[in-house]
């Protein structure tokens, strides 16, 4: 990634004049990247939950993140395509709606209970956060002076960031019970009701109504209009298939983690959790609920990163900061996998901390001097996202492989790395 050049800094120019104010359109928009934010973390608590509910292994309860971003790569160039037919506003809004359809669904997936169901909706609502990122990412990145735009989807991706750590800590608290009991997986059940339908839903028609009312600015120079012709093309700018690969990696590998954090954390010889409660099991399972919290600490330092990567951003140039946060992550990740104990759980959590600017200073890279390609370029690297949905799969393949390898007698409903009373681990 350090071979991307400065112009990453340098996105389309808005119309209108530079010192027009766009604070409020910013304040509006960054609501979105809290909400998507939100929900998109919660994930990280659903794969516990389904573990438990459904009677799945890691790689089964992986599929959750599989299909929602999935959604990813099938909507985002037919997102791109709605953004040029009806425009950046009208697109967010038709992007809210589905996402309160979404919602609405996980009733009756959650009452059933259906796996696939459950799958179904959360492929609907991350069809509907596709289409956000389609629309708000580049508007962010246009709505200013080109030469702070990574800057700028910083510091919007920070309030993203906000609402993946305080979310997990929500649903671990409300979805995540220390029992193993039918009463406790029935109360788990009206939680995801209760957050989904109740809460998230009704916030969602409320931004609806809100962007319906709200005057953005038009972004003339990073719009297609209807029968335009342009002679451009998005592969005549080698930063965009370069940022898409850069995004396919860095976004499976921080969902992996992420996905991954509750049940790492829960071994015995690294979170030291529930360490009084003799059954193995039930051990294991407090010990689940206790470390699902601790995936707020981890997008936390997402947040932070973002907050101060915002501000160095304004006096360094992009290339060299993304250089310098992925070898730091690189090496959290080793450093994690040959420890033990909390000095690896701290390792694995701080990698939040340098994945931070990662996203949104990729994006700004990618979509650098694109003009009315904007949109078709938006839409390529939020395919890239699809990342997301391979490799964590990939990752619990790999977990599911050695926990058979080293605890042959586990059966289909046991699901932790290393469960059976962690032995070997």
């Amino acid at each position: 990634m350090a071979t991307m050049s400065s112009k990453s800094n340098a996105p389309v120019q808005t119309s209108g004049p530079v010192a027009a104010s766009y604070g409020p359109a910013l304040a509006v928009l960054t609501t979105l990247f809290f909400i998507w934010g939100s929900l998109t973390s919660l994930n990280d608590v659903l794969i516990p939950f389904a573990q438990h509910v459904f009677t799945l292994n890691l790689a089964q309860s992986m599929l959750i993140q599989t299909a929602f971003f999935l959604a990813y790569f099938i909507i985002s160039l037919p997102a791109a395509k709605i953004i040029d037919w009806i425009g950046y506003k009208r697109a967010i809004i038709v992007g809210l709606s589905t996402m309160v359809a979404a919602c609405l669904l996980v009733y009756p997936a959650a009452k059933i209970p259906s796996f696939p169901f459950f799958l179904t909706a959360l492929m609907v609502l991350a069809a509907g956060i596709t289409v956000l990122q389609v629309a708000a990412n580049p508007y962010v990145a246009v709505l200013g002076r080109p030469e702070t735009a990574s800057s700028r989807l910083n510091l919007t991706q920070a309030f993203n960031s906000l609402g993946t750590a305080v979310f997990p800590l929500v649903g671990a608290q409300l979805i995540l019970g220390e029992s193993v009991s039918a009463a406790a997986q029935s109360a788990s059940q009206d939680a995801v009701i209760k957050l989904y339908v109740y809460f998230f839903a009704i916030v969602l028609v409320l931004l609806a109504i809100l962007f319906a009312v709200f005057r953005l600015p038009k972004m003339e120079a990073a719009e297609r209009h209807g029968g335009e012709k342009i002679d451009d093309s998005i592969w005549k700018h080698p930063n965009l298939p370069l940022g898409a690969i850069a995004i396919f990696v860095y976004v499976g590998a921080e969902v992996a983690i992420g996905s991954s954090i509750a049940n790492y954390l829960a071994l015995p010889n690294i979170g030291h959790f529930a360490s009084n409660v003799a059954d193995p099991a039930a051990r294991y399972h407090s010990a689940l609920a206790i470390a699902a919290r601790y995936i707020s600490v981890y997008w936390l330092g997402a947040m932070v990163g973002r907050f101060i990567g915002s501000a160095v951003l304004q006096k360094v140039r992009t290339s060299r900061v993304l250089a310098f946060c992925a070898t730091m992550a690189a090496l959290l990740v080793v450093v994690t996998v040959l420890t033990n104990g909390h000095f690896a759980m701290w390792s694995v959590l701080a990698i939040g901390l340098f994945n931070s600017i990662m996203f949104p200073s990729i994006f700004t890279s990618g979509i650098a001097e694109l003009g009315p390609l904007t949109g078709d370029g938006s839409g390529l690297l939020n395919m890239a996202i699809v990342g997301g949905a391979i490799i964590p799969w990939i990752v619990g393949r790999v977990g599911d492989a050695i926990n058979h390898s080293w605890y042959p007698s586990m059966t289909q409903g046991e699901t932790s790395w290393g469960e059976r009373y962690g032995q070997r681990v």
